[in-house]
């Protein structure tokens, strides 16, 4: 499946390569922190490639979706529980969440030589304890958007496994309403626009009044 025509929507996908840098696959343990634009596409990564992966979200209705994506199962932040029962538990997470967050309790969830891979960007800095690191030699890292010989890789893997981000079309008219959508966390998973109603914001923009 050549670069040339693949849709923004896979590659939008290419923040989630980690998956493969940090070697997810059959007999890992991955977890997937929200579940998002970037989040549903990982989950689908990770379960293609093997993994057996967990979704920590913080949205309960969306744990029927992240389970027909593929996700191994799905637990929410709200329930006390989780944290204690997922304890060392993960061979690599993948945070996907932009809003700040306590690095400690999700650190916490990895196993033994566990990565924790930072892909959202927080509006406050993320603090963490020495131990939280110490214990279990865990690992703390963190990756943007792959070159293009990473995206040809990914966009050919999600063809051959046929996966796909959840989206929905909106017209250039549309821009505010789908701001205040995302900002309500209203959307599944993935605006996408369409181009060739620019042409028409354009026209009507130049005409006179």
């Amino acid at each position: 499946m050549p670069l040339a025509s693949a849709t923004p929507l896979m590659c939008a996908g290419i923040t989630g390569y980690p998956l493969r840098h940090w070697h997810a696959g059959a007999g890992r343990r991955v977890a997937i922190i929200g579940f998002g634009g970037l989040g549903h596409v990982g989950v689908q990564i990770a379960t293609a490639m093997g993994a057996s992966t967990t979704v920590i979200n913080n949205m309960e209705q969306q744990m029927g979706d992240a389970l027909q994506t593929g996700a191994a199962g799905c637990r929410t932040t709200k329930d006390p529980r989780t944290y204690d029962e997922l304890a060392s538990s993960f061979d690599l997470t993948i945070s996907t969440v932009p809003a700040s967050f306590e690095l400690d309790i999700h650190l916490n969830l990895l196993a033994q030589d566990g990565t924790f891979v930072n892909l959202g960007v927080p509006e406050k800095p993320l603090s963490v304890e020495p131990y939280s690191v110490l214990a279990n030699r865990r690992s703390i890292v963190g990756s943007m958007s792959g070159g293009i010989p990473e995206t040809q890789d990914l966009v050919d893997f999600c063809a051959e496994q046929r996966i796909g981000a959840r989206d929905e079309m909106i017209e250039a008219s549309y821009l505010d309403e789908a701001f205040d959508r995302l900002v309500a966390s209203g959307v599944r998973y993935r605006f996408v626009i369409d181009a060739s109603s620019f042409a028409g914001e354009r026209s009507r923009e130049s005409r006179p009044t």
